[in-house]
């Protein structure tokens, strides 16, 4: 099969079942991983679907703001970015930081690994993450309140008012989805005034953005991409849209497998 040929096929693929893997093209064609990697690659820059973490899924789905599908398999791969997002944004803690730690995965796993010879202050307006800081004798914690929501986090206007009495060297950040021309993104309306609060009490805003995040655009935007300072994300992103916060003058920060590194 030439390769214009298997495009069309994954195409099809892509409309009949909303989403397709890398593993499901190398099954389906018989290619290697990175072939697989390649054709998805293409297709994207094409403007004829939106790659996720380990497969992609229509354009349409994007514009709906539709977050990515994603299947078991993809589990272990996605913590694997989650993680070296994470561990990335530990070393740029410095002692005596007065910082923000965000109530999503990538926050809880910054929480669980912080180096214990750095002193710090953490604000988080997560029950989970105060909990696993509460463990660590280094570390100083303001936990912001307000009314709860079943998740354990806090976004109302008392946490808000919080936070503007407060400020933070690095305010670590994610949101639902974060494009070049739509910004920072979310999907409801009610924590807008907490997001612009952080933002404006921060020294440096950095955003902790996993690929599957980038180039999507869900329901409210809560600022331009020029509010981050630095956009640091994983080896899945798409050129494209690296280039586009690098032309508005974000630090973009690309992080490498592990076996990348070693190698």
């Amino acid at each position: 099969m030439f390769m214009e040929e298997r495009h069309r096929a994954i195409l099809d693929l892509l409309e009949e079942n909303k989403s397709v893997s890398v593993g499901e093209i190398q099954k389906k064609f018989n290619v290697g991983y990175e072939t697989a990697k390649r054709d998805l690659r293409i297709l994207e820059e094409g403007g004829l679907l939106k790659r996720t973490h380990g497969g992609a899924i229509p354009l349409r789905q994007v514009a709906a703001g539709k977050p990515p599908k994603v299947t078991e398999r993809d589990v272990v791969e996605i913590k694997e970015n989650y993680m070296a997002i994470a561990m990335y944004a530990l070393s740029m803690l410095e002692n005596n930081d007065v910082i923000y730690l965000p109530s999503a995965t990538v926050g809880y796993f910054m929480a669980q690994r912080l180096p214990e010879h750095l002193k710090l202050r953490i604000v988080t307006n997560s029950i989970v993450i105060a909990e696993e800081l509460r463990k660590r004798d280094h570390v100083s914690v303001i936990i912001l309140g307000g009314e709860m929501d079943q998740k354990g986090h806090c976004y109302d206007a008392i946490a808000a008012e919080t936070i503007r009495r407060l400020r933070f060297d690095k305010c670590f950040l994610t949101s639902a989805a974060l494009s070049a021309d739509f910004g920072l993104s979310i999907q409801r309306t009610g924590a807008i005034d907490f997001w612009g609060a952080l933002i404006g009490s921060a020294k440096q805003v950095i955003g902790l953005y996993p690929a599957e995040k980038i180039g999507f655009e869900s329901v409210v935007s809560i600022c331009p991409a020029e509010k981050l300072n630095v956009l640091v994300t994983d080896w899945e992103a798409a050129e494209k849209d690296l280039k586009a916060f690098d032309e508005k003058g974000i630090r973009v920060i690309v992080v490498e497998r592990e076996e990348e590194q070693q190698g």
